[in-house]
């Protein structure tokens, strides 16, 4: 298989360029490929203003740049993020993504955080089979899982995600393109477009891959606004999403009682794939920390509204009486201390 790579700039930046692969392109040989490129990276270009082409080459699909995909179960592949903040150190490759390979079809769940990964894990995928991709599964609306959707839409997959996620993507998008790229570097962001799902769901259903089926089921509002799980019918493994966190702080952007009382009543499912950090065997092994984590932020927010503090005075109070927990957890001050202010808005009318 042969692939359209597209030498695309910044227009604000010219000299900084990079590949672009563009699934669209996809040939069996380096004459079709080549027959079909410049209309292909012409169209390509116009959708995305912000770049221009400096050239396109077709090579060989497996020569291309492609992420390390790990097997936790059979046909269930998984990609561990970086446990870590984004920066321009990790490109915002912080995510864990899955593959789950059935005998007709490819599920993605979580495109990665940016053109460029998802480029990489579509690339992976064409070295684990040659069937077709989709569905490409969205476990809620964070850019960090999901900006890489676009190049799965060029190929052709179908994009599913919670019936929430449009509005919640919708109202942050614009903030996100902005923020991300200034983060992790305008490099790594270009020809990034944070697309809307082709479909949503508002409840449990089950998606046929052959021979094996997936269960996504949506959540209460918790991590986010619009979260979702993904259940492996032929080996139990559980994809979260952001619902599980390990290593890395968790991130409260929905409601902490909302999260609090979905990981008191969990999904079966093992192994367990967080959204971040180490895969897990059981349940209890991947949310423990994080449960004691949100438990101890829900006490010290409790505390100190109850001591009638102010916002100003609740942040540094819940840090101090949280800093126990610091070791267990990275970028723990600036995570904790946007949980808290978040906390303290969700309990201020209790």
């Amino acid at each position: 298989m042969y692939a359209l790579i597209l030498n695309a700039c910044l227009a604000a930046a010219p000299d900084n360029c990079a590949p672009r692969l563009l699934p669209a392109g996809a040939a069996p040989d380096a004459a079709a490929c080549e027959a079909a490129a410049g209309a292909l990276a012409a169209d390509w270009l116009a959708a995305h203003p912000a770049l221009t082409g400096q050239g396109w080459r077709c090579a060989p699909l497996s020569q291309a740049p492609s992420l390390e995909l790990a097997e936790v179960a059979p046909g269930v592949h998984v990609h561990r993020g970086a446990d870590a903040a984004l920066s321009p150190e990790n490109r915002g490759w912080i995510a864990n993504l899955g593959v789950v390979v059935g005998q007709d079809r490819v599920a993605v769940i979580d495109p990665g955080g940016s053109r460029e990964q998802g480029e990489a894990l579509f690339a992976a995928i064409a070295q684990l089979t040659d069937l077709p991709i989709g569905p490409v599964i969205l476990t809620h609306p964070h850019p960090d899982h999901i900006a890489g959707a676009e190049v799965f839409a060029e190929a052709g997959a179908e994009i599913i995600a919670d019936a929430r996620l449009p509005d919640a993507l919708a109202a942050r998008a614009a903030t996100w393109a902005e923020s991300i790229p200034a983060q992790i570097g305008a490099g790594p962001w270009a020809g990034t477009v944070l697309i809307q799902p082709d479909r949503t769901i508002a409840a449990p259903e089950v998606v046929e891959l052959g021979g094996r089926s997936l269960t996504l089921t949506p959540a209460p509002r918790a991590h986010s606004d619009a979260d979702l799980t993904v259940r492996d019918g032929a080996t139990g493994a559980l994809f979260t999403g952001d619902l599980v966190f390990r290593g890395l702080t968790p991130v409260v952007d929905g409601s902490l009682k909302g999260w609090l009382g979905w990981l008191a009543a969990p999904p079966d499912g093992a192994p367990v794939i967080p959204g971040h950090g180490e895969v897990a065997s059981s349940f209890p092994d991947a949310a423990a920390a994080q449960s004691d984590y949100l438990s101890a932020l829900r006490d010290a927010v409790r505390a100190a509204l109850d001591a009638g503090l102010g916002l100003s005075d609740t942040v540094p109070a819940v840090l101090e009486k949280m800093q126990p927990l610091a070791d267990n957890w990275q970028d723990f001050t600036a995570t904790t201390a946007r949980n808290a202010a978040t906390a303290y808005a969700e309990m201020e009318w209790d």
